[in-house]
């Protein structure tokens, strides 16, 4: 008998579907509902499938189904409406999306993970002495440590938009070799992420300032190439050190969709990574307290 891979995947799918929602189920009693308990009659740990359905709105053998398995039409809709019964997290309502075949939203921070940022403060400085920031969805510059503020000219007093400082900020522009190949991926990168939020207006905002602020952006907007996050090559010319080549690698970390990890990683050309620690050492440090052109 010959068994499509297809048809093995959807069974362990509605397999994992029917123990998803039964274990999710379990954990609500009806009191977190407001329902009666039924005292010590009442068999079912947890909510039944016919409470859950008169929950949801929706059919109680439409959701025995669901939970069977079956293979029924389902809406996101519905499917928002036992989520909320079943009060799962965001990360749970995306799962019963995935296991109930439909593609799922769009991720979102739980108010629990919200005190994440000690932790990426602490990811970024022991990423020391080599530049790391992270940014928020628009770009924004969230923090950075103190590698970026030395070497990429990080600092108070600029736009705090990392992708409107790669085109205005005159002392990063003064040294960065690898500027003019670096822009169009830049801007093919940004465009990517407009289109995955076609109706965000914060997006549409930093487009907008990106337009007025610099031609080159817009010139570079107009040719529409697209590109996904990933690495980029970056050369840059530091009044201490002279060459440094860095490989700058954007990373993303489920728990805060809306942030993004920015690290910084010496190549092997130009001596960069020793480069780098002289720049942070004591001797570096004190360099760097003159003023020096670039």
């Amino acid at each position: 008998m010959i068994v499509r891979a297809g048809a093995v995947g959807r069974d362990r799918r509605r397999s994992e579907l029917r123990e998803f929602l039964m274990s999710r189920r379990a954990r609500v009693s009806p009191a977190d509902v407001g329902l009666p308990d039924g005292g010590a009659r009442r068999r079912t740990p947890g909510l039944r499938r016919e409470e859950v359905a008169v929950l949801a709105g929706v059919g109680a053998s439409w959701y025995q189904w669901l939970e069977q398995g079956r293979d029924i039409s389902v809406s996101p809709q519905v499917l928002d409406s036992v989520a909320r019964v079943l009060r799962l997290s965001n990360a749970e309502r995306r799962h019963l999306y995935v296991l109930a075949g439909l593609n799922p939203p769009a991720p979102e921070v739980e108010p629990a993970k919200r005190d994440m940022c000690e932790g990426l403060r602490r990811l970024i400085d022991t990423w020391m002495p080599y530049p790391a920031h992270i940014m928020d969805r628009y770009y924004n510059c969230v923090m950075y440590n103190d590698a970026a503020a030395t070497v990429l000219g990080m600092r108070p007093g600029t736009t705090w938009n990392c992708i409107v400082d790669f085109f205005t900020d005159p002392l990063y522009r003064a040294r960065a070799r690898s500027w003019e190949e670096n822009a169009r991926t830049v801007v093919a990168q940004f465009r990517a992420t407009c289109a995955a939020n076609p109706d965000d207006e914060g997006f549409q905002q930093v487009l907008a300032d990106l337009k007025e602020a610099s031609a080159q952006f817009a010139a570079l907007w107009e040719e529409r190439d697209i590109e996904d996050a990933g690495q980029i090559r970056k050369e840059l010319d530091h009044p201490l050190v002279g060459l440094l080549s860095l490989e700058s690698t954007a990373l993303k970390v489920p728990a805060r969709p809306d942030l993004t990890i920015v690290l910084h990683t010496p190549l092997d050309e130009a001596n960069s990574a020793a480069k780098l620690e002289w720049l942070a050492s004591p001797e570096g440090r004190r360099g760097a307290m003159y003023p020096v052109a670039g």
